[in-house]
């Protein structure tokens, strides 16, 4: 994260790098989502595809999600609030209403935590998010040019792509490729490291959205402040709820840890383009609650 940041400083307020940062924005963005791609299919590689299935926590954080989603809604179309407070509360909804990160199963994975059930509930988030974004959109921001069934099934492409795809294809090497899958699952922590260039680029390019945002340095705080309690709430719940059921990581990481790249072209599509500023904030802090939980689990097989 903080190579990622850096990199994007030091082209950005260089004069002399002017060029080469020109040339390589486009590339990076192209290769961002290559990266995502071969993490899910590394990661399903490993899955036990007999053991996907539906679970009680799976039920339990989908309703605290939609409580939360609730929440928002009710006191933003309630309190009638101001511009700059609007776009507030539509920056903390997309920290909220956006699916599961495609990620999470392999953080759920270092931290000792069930692939199988992340897996599932990263389906079952986005089939969710498909069904609640097109609702709630209009009736925040009047002027989202948005359709039920056009998001829907946009929505959905994005998940097939993002997940079914890399899915069938890691099915197919697992069952028909022996050599290629013990090949690939040899390598150790080979998603984790895929996942971390990746998060490397999206971190640059979070810096470069919060550094041209076209708004007050108090609005941007403001959002980041409420982006952070909300992924410290997210994550807490979670952990809360999965404690009862003996999975206190799977459900941390199903609630606290969001698609936030997909949140972020879902706010700058159909609602105040500033609040994508929010869940840009939020892979910040998403990131380094996974990295601090992963140091602890670290620490604790030391010991």
């Amino acid at each position: 994260m903080g190579t990622g940041c850096l990199f994007y400083l030091l082209f950005a307020f260089t004069p002399q790098l002017e060029t080469a940062a020109d040339f390589f924005a486009p590339i990076f963005d192209a290769i961002l989502p290559m990266f995502m791609f071969l993490v899910l299919f590394v990661t399903f590689c490993k899955v036990d595809f007999h053991k996907m299935r539906p679970v009680a926590w799976h039920l339990w954080v989908s309703v605290f999600q939609l409580l939360f989603i609730g929440l928002i809604m009710v006191t933003t179309i309630t309190q009638h609030p101001s511009p700059n407070t609007l776009i507030l509360f539509e920056a903390l909804l997309m920290c909220i209403i956006c699916p599961c990160a495609t990620a999470a199963a392999v953080v759920t994975q270092k931290l000792g935590g069930s692939l199988e059930q992340m897996t599932t509930f990263t389906f079952i988030s986005n089939f969710i998010t498909a069904l609640l974004v097109p609702i709630c959109f209009p009736l925040i921001e009047k002027g989202a040019d948005i359709t039920f069934w056009a998001a829907f099934i946009k929505i959905l492409h994005e998940v097939f792509i993002v997940l079914i795809v890399p899915m069938l294809l890691a099915y197919i090497v697992k069952h028909y490729m022996h050599r290629l899958h013990k090949k690939i699952i040899s390598i150790k922590d080979l998603s984790y490291y895929l996942w971390g260039c990746s998060l490397m680029i999206v971190t640059g390019t979070t810096v470069k959205n919060i550094v041209h945002s076209n708004t007050t340095i108090t609005l941007l705080i403001a959002i980041a402040i409420l982006g952070l309690m909300i992924c410290i709430v997210q994550f807490a719940v979670g952990r809360f709820i999965g404690h009862y059921f003996n999975h206190t990581q799977e459900a941390g990481q199903a609630l606290g840890q969001k698609n936030t790249a997909f949140a972020i072209w879902l706010s700058s599509t159909y609602l105040n383009p500033l609040s994508s500023v929010g869940p840009g904030c939020y892979i910040l802090w998403q990131n380094i609650v996974n990295s601090v939980e992963i140091w602890q689990h670290r620490k604790t097989k030391k010991e």
